[in-house]
């Protein structure tokens, strides 16, 4: 993929499907297993709805004009939820599910920050069209005029209010509305062509979305914090091996949880990235990782804010 060094970048850089470390980095995301499954036959019929055809076929030959609603839909999902929450992880690493079950190489395509330009008059409008027009060149190659697609493309937006907020905000500058509007555009010209290509987005402000946007998504999944049982999971697999007992686990989930003090917990990633690896790192080099010590660190440290919208 060639860049203009003259030119913001508009992609970081692409992951190819099937991917090893994309496959284990899905298999850690804990009491996510029905929003993989989801998203995974959404984006899969979206991109290759040949299978879903020979599903039709096979289970309901008379079921035409179903079938054909659910291809038909824009190839748009929208992953809404709170920080830390694993929206972005789970849009990062479908690619390989996806790429699994379909039998199709997958490659994402994440869209930088920096499409947004400087602020220059149509600039934000030119490299938003310049995006999906690349994500179209790549998934034109990929069309199959007959059967299954030779590959697919998933174009991921993270962060997508910076791109896509509401033209109805009074503060908002023209030539931001004209890029929302290049943003519309490019996502109706994907679902036009035909092409094996989806757009995910990831926000933590779904209200902040524009409407149409909202409208055209084919689903729009709420992420939240772990619950109980999910933190019970996500403690039992991390901790195996360290011989933790059912009673020590049960006061991490506690400790992790809402509080008189507070009343939101730990989100997936205050457990994975801030309190275990903390907890190794204060055992690490001399001494085993105990329990107690654990549970006392969750007690002490604070999980990060609910997002709160403005």
């Amino acid at each position: 993929m060639s860049h203009n060094p003259n030119q913001p970048r508009l992609f970081e850089r692409a992951t190819e499907f099937p991917d090893p470390d994309a496959q284990d980095r899905l298999a850690r995301l804990v009491g996510m297993d029905d929003k993989i499954h989801t998203l995974a036959n959404l984006l899969g019929v979206l991109v290759n709805p040949e299978g879903l055809r020979k599903w039709q076929q096979k289970h309901h030959a008379d079921a035409g004009p179903l079938v054909d609603s659910v291809i038909r839909r824009p190839p748009l999902v929208v992953l809404s939820g709170d920080v830390g929450s694993g929206k972005t992880e789970l849009a990062e690493t479908i690619g390989d599910r996806v790429a699994r079950q379909q039998k199709i190489p997958v490659t994402l395509m994440p869209l930088s920050l920096a499409s947004r330009g400087k602020g220059m008059v149509g600039e934000m409008t030119q490299l938003v069209s310049s995006a999906f027009e690349q994500a179209l060149s790549v998934a034109e190659k990929l069309k199959s005029e007959r059967g299954v697609a030779r590959g697919a493309v998933i174009l991921l937006v993270d962060e997508a209010d910076a791109l896509a907020q509401s033209r109805e905000t009074d503060q908002m500058h023209h030539e931001d509305k004209a890029g929302v509007n290049a943003f519309i555009r490019g996502i109706d010209r994907l679902a036009n062509s035909g092409v094996p290509a989806a757009v995910i987005m990831c926000t933590n402000r779904l209200h902040a979305l524009d409407p149409a946007v909202r409208r055209r998504a084919a689903e729009i999944m709420v992420f939240s914090r772990p619950t109980t049982e999910q933190r019970l999971s996500l403690f039992t697999r991390n901790l195996a091996g360290l011989q933790f007992s059912k009673s020590e686990l049960t006061a991490l989930v506690q400790a992790t949880g809402e509080t008189t003090k507070r009343d939101h917990g730990f989100s997936y990633s205050d457990i994975t990235q801030r309190l275990l690896p903390a907890a190794v790192l204060e055992a690490y080099p001399d001494a085993p990782i105990r329990a107690a010590r654990v549970i006392e660190m969750a007690q002490s440290m604070q999980p990060t804010p609910v997002y709160q919208a403005r």
